[in-house]
């Protein structure tokens, strides 16, 4: 493919981003720590073609980047007050928290981990980029895995030309190196990369805070990382760099000492007489912390070994904090809690999700969905063309009766429409799970007869099966739709039996009373779920 170079965040280059973004393709993105490869995190393929892309180990947790900290919610379970904080005093910045994953975020953008990377980055592009594509985006810096990280648009371009849709220049980084990681699932909070973002700032805030072991050690190989950085070989210049650490002067004599004559030497100016007969790269010791280690990261990307004095003071080269500010503010409520009802035909689901709506819920009916799917999304239609061509008419229209004829009768179509089905449902159902917390809303309901073969029992806090006798449901159906039992009973028998729905729910409801017993039953047994 050719990757698409926007130079101007103009209305039209913004809203194609957004649009490339929203169908599952890769921007590159910019941010004042380094240019990140961008994908919507809800979709798992866009997701997993990001490890293509970079070739990155697909246990390697990926950063999910928002516009604000009112997003927290959506996204993050049992946020503690600690994150707002964080948030109010570093964001838009050059810091990540890790906090519980809501299941709408996918284990696949997470590594498999039960928590989740959170970054709001300091950059106007990329925000203006997230709010217009509505989704947040996971975003590994935007290299080759083991290369250093880009801080140009340019240095983007050397590795990703042809491996993705697009980048968005937004000129050169101002931080240069890559966010600073504390994980807010522990007590005391625990630093898992250091960053642009100095430990000092955060225990001025936080107090006390342990640094993990993985900061001065590498994990094992068994051990899964908890965030990126922690592993796996990250940011290697194609030279050899040595960093020599001490006394300034004495570490300057060090390398004065042992110079070859291909050696570049990067120092800072008041060392620069040392070393003037080889090649120099001035650090400015004057200059702003954060220059130092962005020019450090671009001049690293080629040339021969570099020794390196390391400078004084912590974090990364000394970095001070990134500007303070943002007016964030905490949303109210709490997290949303789904769940998810299945059952046969007849067996009185409807009369459950009666009673949720009227407890406030938000309900999704997948049937509904579906069809929606089917006359809008262009990207099911384009699979379904491309899968079942003989589905649609010479006018480019679905026959949903032909459709229906070619699946039904061949058990291995019916699994190919369900793969293209269960994916763009999934990526549907994430999306308003997501309309709806933005909407206030503290409980959703997913509706679906195959809530567990599609996975959407992934997103759910519990699930609900919902049983009847056959001679219950034969007569609901029959009053209902208006059918014969014979045809009634077919279609019964056609359906998953009650052991399936025994063996997949966590709670099960018998509904062959009246509907107030059937309320009473449904109260009791839901009643942690519905209390706030």
């Amino acid at each position: 493919m050719d990757t698409i170079l926007f130079t101007e965040a103009t209305e039209e280059n913004l809203n194609r981003a957004a649009e490339i973004l929203r169908r599952g393709g890769l921007v590159g993105i910019p941010t004042e720590t380094v240019y990140g490869l961008g994908a919507d995190a809800l979709n798992e393929t866009a997701v997993a073609h990001i490890f293509e892309a970079k070739g990155r180990p697909q246990d390697n947790p990926l950063i999910i980047h928002v516009p604000d900290a009112g997003w927290l919610e959506t996204y993050c379970r049992d946020v503690p007050e600690a994150a707002y904080r964080l948030a109010e005093r570093f964001w838009p910045g050059p810091m990540t928290m890790i906090l519980p994953r809501d299941p709408i975020v996918p284990l696949r953008t997470t590594g498999g981990l039960e928590t989740v990377g959170v970054r709001c980055p300091n950059h106007p592009v990329t925000l203006e980029l997230i709010r217009r594509a509505g989704v947040p985006i996971a975003a590994p810096s935007g290299n080759t895995s083991g290369r250093p990280s880009p801080t140009t648009a340019g240095h983007m371009l050397e590795d990703m030309q042809g491996k993705i849709d697009a980048i968005f220049d937004g000129g050169a980084c101002s931080v240069g190196v890559e966010s600073t990681i504390i994980d807010l699932t522990v007590t005391p909070p625990r630093l898992l990369r250091p960053g642009g973002l100095p430990l000092e700032s955060l225990r001025e805030v936080l107090g006390e805070v342990t640094v993990d072991k993985a900061v001065t050690a590498a994990l094992k190989e068994n051990e899964k990382p908890r965030a990126p950085g922690m592993k796996y070989r990250h940011y290697a210049p194609k030279a050899p760099v040595t960093v020599v650490t001490g006394d300034p002067d004495r570490t300057a004599d060090y390398i004065a000492a042992r110079l070859g004559e291909k050696t570049g030497v990067i120092c800072f100016t008041e060392y620069l007489p040392r070393f003037a007969h080889c090649d120099v790269r001035d650090l400015r010791a004057g200059a702003a912390a954060v220059r130092r280690a962005a020019r450090l990261r671009r001049d690293g990307r080629d040339g021969d070994l570099r020794p390196v004095p390391r400078p004084r003071g912590t974090g990364a080269g000394g970095l001070q904090p990134a500007e303070e500010g943002g007016g964030l503010s905490r949303r109210g409520g709490g997290r949303m809690r789904v769940i998810g009802v299945t059952g046969g035909t007849g067996s009185g689901k409807t009369t459950l999700l009666r009673f949720l709506e009227e407890r406030g819920a938000a309900v999704l009916d997948c049937d509904r969905v579906y069809d929606r799917l089917l006359e809008r999304d262009a990207a099911l239609q384009s699979a379904l063309r491309r899968d079942f061509p003989t589905a649609f008419s010479e006018a480019g229209a679905l026959d949903r009766r032909a459709l229906a004829a070619l699946v039904f009768s061949d058990p291995a179509q019916l699994r190919r429409l369900n793969a293209s089905v269960y994916y763009h449902m999934g990526l549907e159902v994430r999306r308003l799970l997501v309309e709806a917390k933005r909407q206030g809303k503290q409980l959703a309901v997913i509706d679906a007869i195959n809530l567990t073969d599609s996975g959407l029992s992934e997103l759910c806090d519990v699930t609900v099966g919902v049983l009847a006798k056959e001679e219950t449901r034969l007569r609901r159906i029959t009053e209902r739709d208006g059918i014969d039992e014979e045809t009634a009973l077919r279609r019964i028998r056609a359906q998953w039996p009650e052991e399936y729905f025994r063996k997949h729910c966590k709670i099960v409801l018998e509904n062959d009373g009246t509907e107030a017993q059937f309320r009473a039953a449904a109260e009791t047994a839901l009643e942690e779920y519905l209390e706030r």
